[in-house]
């Protein structure tokens, strides 16, 4: 059976969850990851939990540890990754509270590490194939689940992920549409480039929180905007992992 890794997870450190819940310290080559890791069992799936930014939120998004979060979720033999994500809207069909099951990524970071290989041996150079970085078969089950819990979802999105903290301006968010990206946010890039570089099954379900800037008939996206419409659908997203989950299991 497949042990999952979680990224972002908030509300499954539940004690209701989360069964026999260990928090673990770990060190990796790239330094420490954003977060403890929280390893437990959801259902009989051995599950651990990763808080992207850190367990209060206090990490920016540059500032997070892709490369030991990564490497720390396959230390402890993780098979496959489901990510969690909030995400501003670039298109008037993916409404505030939204899922969307992403199939393609931009990255439009600047200061990231974006890959392991920092030197090649001679005659081993890797570059890895990107073409479509989210697991179809992960991607599917996310899919099923959300159509069976009659959630309000989209079958597929491009993310664009930009450097962050700071919002987008109006001409980058129309750029971003003119790109063909149909959800903004601060984290998917690198993290799916790297966990495709080790090999590791990743999917991500963003939640819509906003409209970015790019619509004219309403204010620009303000972070409390974000973490309001979060709270008000978190659930949704707490539901479609945890009936995933089962789908594993079985």
């Amino acid at each position: 059976m497949a042990k999952v890794a979680i990224i972002g997870g908030s509300g499954l450190e539940d004690p209701n969850i989360l069964k026999s819940p260990q928090i673990i310290k770990v060190e990796t080559p790239y330094g420490e990851p954003t977060s403890e890791l929280t390893c437990g069992k959801i259902g009989n799936v051995d599950v651990v939990i990763l808080s992207r930014h850190g367990k209060k939120h206090t990490i920016p998004p540059t500032q997070v540890n892709n490369r030991a979060n990564i490497w720390a979720l396959k230390e402890q033999g993780c098979d496959v990754i489901l990510a969690t994500t909030a995400c501003g809207s670039l298109r008037e069909k993916i409404d505030r509270g939204h899922l969307v099951i992403l199939d393609q990524f931009i990255d439009f970071t600047k200061h990231r590490k974006t890959t392991f290989f920092e030197a090649f041996e001679p005659g081993e150079m890797k570059h890895t194939v990107m073409a479509d970085p989210f697991d179809s078969n992960l991607r599917k089950l996310l899919i099923d689940s959300a159509h069976e819990l009659k959630l309000t979802y989209h079958k597929k999105g491009t993310v664009v992920s930009i450097e962050g903290p700071r919002f987008s301006t109006r001409a980058e968010s129309n750029m971003f549409r003119m790109w063909g990206a149909d959800v903004i946010n601060m984290s998917t890039a690198p993290e799916v480039i790297l966990a495709n570089e080790l090999e590791i099954p990743y999917a991500a379900v963003a939640m819509s929180t906003d409209f970015d800037c790019w619509k004219t008939d309403e204010e620009p996206v303000s972070w409390r905007e974000i973490i309001e419409i979060f709270n008000q659908n978190v659930h949704h997203v707490i539901d479609l992992l945890l009936a995933t989950l089962k789908k594993i299991e079985s």
